[in-house]
C-alpha cells in the first residue's frame, strides 16, 4: 500500500493565497463601477509609500549619469528668470527689485507646479504601460507617482526665488503659512487631473498635444509674466480665470499678501466642479483602462 505524504506547510500556504487571490477576484467581479474605483482609492491610500518610492525612482532614472543632477532644473530656473527679469522689467517699465521676486516666483509656481502637473497628469497612466501591464496595482498610484516626481522638482526650483527674495530682502513672513492649504488643493486636483485626463488621454492620444497647446494659451493670460494691476480696472476680470486664483492661492501667501476670499471661492469652486466630473469619468472608464494604454 502506498502512504501520502502530509502536504508540507509552504503548499498549504500556497493554496490558501490562491483562495483567497479567487475570492477577492470573485468579490470585484461583483463590485459596482463606483465601488471599482473606491476600492482602488483605498489601495491607493495603503500603497502609497510604493507610489512615492515610484516617483523618486523616476527623478533618479531621468538623471542618471548627470553630474548635477536635477539641479540642471534649478539652473535651467534661475537663468531664465535673469533674463526675463533685465528685459520685461525694461519693456514694462518696473523696478526689477519689485518685480523680478514676482516674476521669479510666478514661473516657478506655473512651470513646476500647475502647469507640470496638468501636463503630466495627461500621461500618468500611459508612461506606466509596463508596470500597470506586469503587477496589479491601482491605477490610482499613479497619481502618488506623478506627484512625487513633481514635489521633487518643485521643491529643487524653490530655490530659485528664495536666493531672489534674499537678494532684493522680500520676505512673507507668517503669512507664507497661508500657502500650505492651496498646495494641498493643487495636489487634490492633481489627483483629479490624472483620474480625468489621465483616462482621456489613454483613450485619445491626440488629447496631449492639444492640452499642450492650450496650456501654452493659459500661460499668457494669465498674470505670470505680468502683474495684475497692470490690467488696470480691468483686473478685476481676473477673478473669472480659474488658473488665476489656484496661482493665487499659493503665490499671494508667499508674496506677503494673503489672496481675497473671492479668490479662494472660485479656487474652491472650480476645484470642486473640476473634481466631480473627473470622479464621474474614472468610475465609467476604470474597467476599460488597462486595455486602452
Amino acid at each position: 500500500m502506498t502512504e501520502t505524504s502530509p502536504a508540507s506547510p509552504g503548499s498549504h500556504n500556497d493554496v490558501l493565497q490562491m483562495q483567497n487571490a479567487a475570492l477577492v477576484a470573485g468579490v470585484k467581479k461583483r463590485m459596482s463601477p463606483l465601488g471599482m474605483a473606491l476600492a482602488d482609492l483605498v489601495e491607493t491610500a495603503r500603497l502609497w509609500r510604493l507610489g512615492v518610492m515610484l516617483g523618486v525612482l523616476d527623478i533618479r532614472l531621468r538623471y542618471r549619469g548627470s553630474a548635477l543632477g536635477p539641479l540642471w532644473m534649478t539652473v535651467t530656473s534661475a537663468l531664465m528668470v535673469a533674463s526675463m527679469g533685465i528685459i520685461y522689467s525694461t519693456l514694462f517699465h518696473m523696478k526689477l527689485g519689485a518685480y523680478l521676486p514676482f516674476l521669479a516666483l510666478s514661473l516657478m509656481l506655473w512651470q513646476a507646479g500647475l502647469s507640470s502637473i496638468i501636463l503630466e497628469s495627461c500621461e500618468c497612466f500611459v508612461s506606466a504601460e509596463e508596470s500597470i501591464r506586469s503587477v496589479r496595482q491601482p491605477f490610482l498610484l499613479q497619481a502618488v507617482r506623478m506627484l512625487t516626481r513633481n514635489a521633487v522638482v518643485f521643491g529643487l526650483n524653490l530655490i530659485v526665488p528664495f536666493v531672489v527674495f534674499v537678494i532684493f530682502g522680500r520676505w512673507p513672513g507668517f503669512d507664507a503659512v497661508l500657502a500650505l492649504p492651496g498646495l494641498l488643493l493643487w495636489m487634490l486636483d492633481g489627483v483629479a487631473a490624472c483620474m480625468l485626463l489621465g483616462s482621456l488621454c489613454a483613450r485619445f492620444r491626440d488629447v496631449p498635444p492639444i492640452i499642450g497647446s492650450l496650456m501654452q494659451i493659459v500661460f499668457y493670460v494669465t498674470p505670470i509674466i505680468w502683474m495684475p494691476q497692470q490690467m488696470g480696472p480691468n483686473s478685476r476680470l481676473l477673478i473669472y480665470n480659474p488658473f488665476y486664483a489656484l496661482l493665487e492661492i499659493v503665490r499671494g501667501p508667499l508674496l506677503g499678501t494673503p489672496p481675497a476670499l473671492s479668490v479662494w471661492g472660485m479656487a474652491i469652486g472650480s476645484s470642486l466642479v473640476f473634481g466631480l466630473i473627473a470622479t464621474v469619468v474614472f468610475v465609467k472608464v476604470r474597467a476599460r483602462l488597462v486595455f486602452w494604454i
